[in-house]
């Protein structure tokens, strides 16, 4: 499920306003000119490979000019980046449903690390984290099909399909040395963001937020209000394991806490057309309590986005591990009629200029735990409160273990209390 980050859908018409006409004022100032005429006579050569291979090459087939140029897109697009693709008609339908969101899928955040499809986070109460998966999780095939040499977009897609099918799935897993075969049933993925909302110390509220949807901002401003009314006064969020979203709702939710017309994120691109700025948008009230967000390296792309602006703006501390690094955006530009171009156009910063991709965001107060006990967390966190702890243990053949992070971040919200 595509969740991450905010992807501009760039229409033919746009992209001849931003290319067209910025062209030469964007080349003269880049001192592009002189690399336009360079890149027409690559583009020769490349031309000129493409008519001697089709026209001399022994087996004629494999020559043929569509396969030869699509062969040729993929190689130079595979080069630039993990995000940037060529997409034939197939992968734009696909992406097409992707953006629409409706598919059914497992319901959890991937990338592509170090060429293998890796999980960021499962997505809370989804068949991902029902089936076990974890940060870090190398998913290698699919219903028996190797995801090698598989381009991001083809192999999210064989994740996918019609809710209530059956999905085979082999992982690789750090220090376990078997493939995990794991057989989980697509759902379509619903679910609701904010998570746990609880007082955990006199005064102090927690809250988690799984995923950026377009109904977080709704939901948390409720959680949040329902705990104000039992005598909230300072507020934890969650963000552990948060692999993103809409970039518009961590736009709304980190508006509840900024003044109007504040700077949450802005992108920066080679071009004009690719900077763009997002501001704080409310009525002149927000919350003003004090406030700590928990992060860890399964926090990504929105959730980057929402833990740097309010530590930029010092609004929050942040305890934990540092994120991600998903702070990219990537553009769709039209090819042919039926082909296009994902392109990484831009990246995004936090408001103090600090670039989060391939960086990610660091916290204020470091807390550092094993993927072990992370992931004995994550079933004590959704298990132990609907059975008694012994048979909690005989289940789960583990005793249940602190929550470090989430003390250190009850430790300094007590701090910052007492000192407000």
């Amino acid at each position: 499920m595509e969740l991450a980050k905010r992807t501009l859908l760039i229409t033919a018409a746009a992209l001849a306003l931003a290319f067209g006409y910025r062209f030469l004022g964007d080349a003269s100032r880049q001192g592009g000119v002189r690399n336009y005429w360079a890149s027409r006579e690559s583009a020769a050569e490349v031309k000129k490979a493409l008519a001697f291979i089709n026209a001399y090459h022994v087996d004629g087939e494999a020559a043929d000019l569509d396969s030869l140029t699509q062969s040729a897109m993929e190689g130079m697009i595979s080069e630039l980046d993990p995000y940037s693709e060529y997409l034939d008609f197939e992968r734009l339908k696909r992406l097409d449903e992707e953006t629409s969101q409706e598919f059914g899928g497992i319901g959890v955040q991937v990338e592509m690390r170090d060429e293998f499809v890796t999980v960021v986070a499962p997505l809370e109460g989804t068949p991902g984290e029902r089936a076990g998966l974890l940060r870090g999780d190398r998913i290698v095939e699919v219903d028996g099909q190797s995801l090698e040499g598989l381009g991001f977009t083809e192999a999210v897609a064989k994740l996918k399909g019609r809710p209530g099918t059956k999905v085979a799935i082999s992982v690789v897993r750090e220090k376990e040395p078997d493939r995990l075969d794991l057989e989980i049933i697509r759902e379509l993925i619903e679910v609701d963001n904010v998570h746990g909302r609880e007082i955990v110390e006199d005064g102090i509220g927690y809250l988690r937020i799984s995923q950026f949807g377009r109904r977080t901002g709704e939901e948390l401003s409720k959680a949040i209000d329902s705990l104000v009314e039992k005598g909230m006064r300072a507020l934890i969020i969650d963000l552990r394991n948060n692999p993103g979203g809409l970039l518009d709702a961590a736009v709304e939710v980190v508006s509840q806490f900024l003044p109007d017309g504040e700077l949450i994120v802005f992108t920066k691109g080679r071009h004009y057309s690719m900077t763009e700025e997002w501001r704080a948008e409310n009525d002149g009230s927000y919350y003003e309590f004090p406030l700590v967000v928990i992060v860890n390296p399964g926090s990504a792309s929105a959730s980057e986005i929402m833990a740097g602006a309010l530590k930029d703006s010092g609004r929050a501390k942040l305890v934990g591990e540092k994120t991600f690094g998903k702070g990219s955006v990537q553009s769709i530009l039209p090819l042919g009629s039926d082909t296009g171009l994902k392109l990484t156009t831009a990246k995004y910063y936090t408001p103090g200029g600090y670039v989060i991709h391939e960086k990610g965001v660091e916290p204020d107060i470091i807390i550092e735990i094993s993927p072990q006990e992370e992931a004995n967390l994550i079933i004590q966190r959704s298990r132990l409160k609907t059975m008694p702890v012994e048979e909690f243990v005989e289940r789960f053949e583990f005793e249940p273990i602190e929550d470090e992070q989430l003390n250190a971040a009850i430790e300094l919200l007590g701090e910052m209390v007492n000192e407000s």
